[in-house]
């Protein structure tokens, strides 16, 4: 099953996305006499995107096939990013040998090197990553994302794709000057507004059956710039899940960003795209603030 949230009238809804198109849940509950939660992130929370994917794979997704006036197409849609509150947003640094190299640092080889994220960061969808005035050199990263569909604390590696809602493309952003300045200034650098992008789609489990294989790539301007497979991260994303379980308590709709292949610095009108196999692509234009 695929999820996305679409803008319709100006509200954030979701929608269940397939080769036809997007039907919107408020008119699949109209159609089939439900009652899913029409927000993503709700739907998430409550914890009946488990129960919405069960009456989908066995009779929602026939029944709703054959009903021609539920589809909408997604080229004439306005998509949004999956949800704009998350609880948590963690992210994962250095999590390729490859990319550490890029940055003359050690890829971390004991543990994670993780932060967090505000949810004042995230945009989604053809919205714009403005570079801040206080950066001259900013970098996007594009990353598999993890979203957590259930509570959950203490797992173990072998448990994480129980408590996995879905997957997701990401790009993060870094004002890397700043970080080069200090490592302690991390925060800051990765905490700019629009420095978060997800979406368009989230892909539950049953959708990514090589999640060890998904390639991932950082694209400028329609131009691979760093690409690599997931096989080949430090910590595994059910790891990852796993991980920080340990350290505090994961709730529905957390985003776990998994570490990206490479960075590439972003200019002024640039455009920047995450591009996973089997996954549609997540596109954004960039603006430098100090330019307007």
């Amino acid at each position: 099953m695929r999820l996305a949230a679409v803008k319709l009238n100006g509200i954030e809804t979701a929608g269940l996305v397939t080769e036809r198109g997007v039907a919107m849940l408020r008119n699949v509950n109209e159609a089939m006499k439900q009652s899913w939660p029409t927000d993503l992130f709700e739907l998430i929370a409550s914890g009946q995107w488990e129960a919405l994917l069960q009456w989908y794979k066995g009779q929602g997704k026939a029944a709703l096939e054959g009903m021609d006036s539920l589809w909408m197409r997604k080229d004439g849609l306005e998509f949004a990013p999956l949800y704009r509150h998350p609880r948590k947003i963690w992210g994962i640094g250095l999590n390729y040998v490859a990319h550490a190299a890029d940055l003359h640092e050690q890829a971390p080889d004991q543990e994670p090197a993780s932060f967090m994220k505000p949810d004042t960061t995230i945009i989604g969808p053809g919205d714009t990553i403005e570079i801040p005035r206080q950066s001259e050199r900013t970098t996007a990263e594009a990353e598999l994302g993890v979203i957590i569909g259930k509570e959950c604390k203490n797992i173990s590696e072998r448990e994480a794709l129980n408590v996995i809602a879905g997957f997701t493309a990401i790009i993060d952003m870094t004002a890397e000057d700043i970080l080069q300045k200090n490592p302690r200034f991390l925060t800051r650098s990765k905490s700019f507004d629009t420095f978060f992008s997800f979406g368009p789609e989230l892909l539950t489990p049953d959708e990514v059956p090589d999640l060890f294989g998904l390639k991932v790539a950082t694209v400028i301007n329609g131009s691979v710039c760093r690409e690599n497979i997931v096989a080949h991260m430090t910590f595994n994303p059910l790891y990852l899940v796993a991980f920080h379980s340990q350290v505090m308590t994961l709730l529905p709709g957390d985003i776990i960003s998994t570490g990206t292949p490479g960075a590439a610095a972003i200019r002024n009108g640039d455009t920047v795209e995450c591009r996973i196999d089997g996954f549609p692509s997540l596109f954004n234009t960039v603006i430098d603030l100090k330019q307007g």
